[in-house]
């Protein structure tokens, strides 16, 4: 079992060593064409210097720490109109970058996804929605392909939700339309307000399925186990490739600190009870989620690899992890 944490390495003082840099629209299209292409070059330069460095720092950890989500905004703007054209002109020139991050990623086993945001719906009822939603799938199957991934099945992961009004038939009209590396890295989650596990579950014949057990619980007040059927197709899904969970527990003073909340005692809106919290602090919960051993699990919790590390701390003392 592997332990991830999403996008942001903090250390000891809660600070970012290796952050990544962005800027607004905005300010890009307020800048000259010259100076444009120096922003966005520049930033990127860091950010791909910065997502090495993070991968360094992984590849000294424990094998089951060697877990990772990148940021979206690797290349900021990228799928803004008037900046793409500027990004492959002088692509060419941060390939060596993208290489090196792919290689050390690959030497030391460390697990790779992207998130895609919310923004990004692929079932919309809005054919505009979807042409933005397909290119913003595509900009991260480009990163994900310039590491040297998307060769083979489920080598890198890229995660979106099946949210919107055409549900899986308009996932799956949309899922036709994507480069074969993308179909190769897409994975599909369900939500807590608008796609349950059971809907999501129509596209496991398309891509993998990853079982966000939080999410679950918010929309069904269920703690799904290990041993539900459709465990077993999430499993099945991934076609011998192991198995991605998504981990997070509501915020402190919502829910209590051990045993398992019933959000009928609770009496509190599931828009509270789906933000996530800062550490795991419910060892109840993190039993259950570390049950679920033919997983590798992305800890969605705000203070990333610290609380990450915490669950290991925990798995550990259970014998749960080596």
């Amino acid at each position: 079992m592997k332990l991830g944490f999403a996008c942001k390495y903090l250390d000891s003082d809660l600070k970012q060593p290796f952050p990544f840099r962005a800027t607004t629209r905005k300010r890009f299209l307020s800048l000259p064409a010259e100076e444009q292409k120096k922003l966005i070059y520049d930033l990127s330069v860091v950010n791909l210097t910065n997502l090495y460095a993070t991968l360094e720092k992984l590849a000294q950890l424990p094998d089951a720490l060697r877990m990772m989500r990148i940021g979206s905004d690797l290349l900021p703007l990228y799928t803004v109109p008037e900046a793409t054209p500027i990004y492959n002109d002088f692509l060419p020139e941060l390939y060596p970058l993208f290489t090196r991050c792919g290689e050390i990623a690959r030497q030391y086993n460390i697990r790779l996804s992207f998130h895609p945001g919310q923004y990004s719906v692929l079932a919309s009822d809005t054919p505009l929605v979807v042409e933005r939603a397909i290119e913003d799938v595509e900009y991260h199957a480009l990163c994900a392909t310039l590491m040297g991934f998307g060769k083979t099945f489920q080598d890198f992961k890229i995660n979106i939700h099946m949210n919107g009004r055409k549900g899986f038939e308009g996932f799956q009209a949309a899922f036709g339309q994507l480069s074969d590396e993308a179909k190769r890295m897409l994975t599909v989650e369900n939500d807590e307000i608008s796609c349950s596990l059971d809907d999501v579950l129509q596209a496991a014949a398309l891509c993998p399925i990853v079982l966000d057990i939080h999410h679950h619980w918010v929309k069904e007040n269920e703690f799904i186990t290990p041993e539900d059927p459709r465990v077993a197709q999430v499993i099945a899904s991934w076609r011998g490739v192991r198995p991605v969970l998504h981990y997070s527990i509501s915020q402190e003073g919502l829910i209590p600190e051990q045993g398992f909340p019933d959000q009928l005692v609770l009496g509190l809106p599931k828009t509270k009870l789906r933000a996530h919290s800062d550490y795991y602090f419910n060892n109840t919960l993190n039993d259950w989620a570390l049950s679920f051993d033919k997983f590798d699990i992305m800890c969605e919790v705000k203070m990333k690899n610290l609380a990450r590390d915490g669950l290991y701390n925990h798995a550990q003392r259970r014998g749960m992890i080596p």
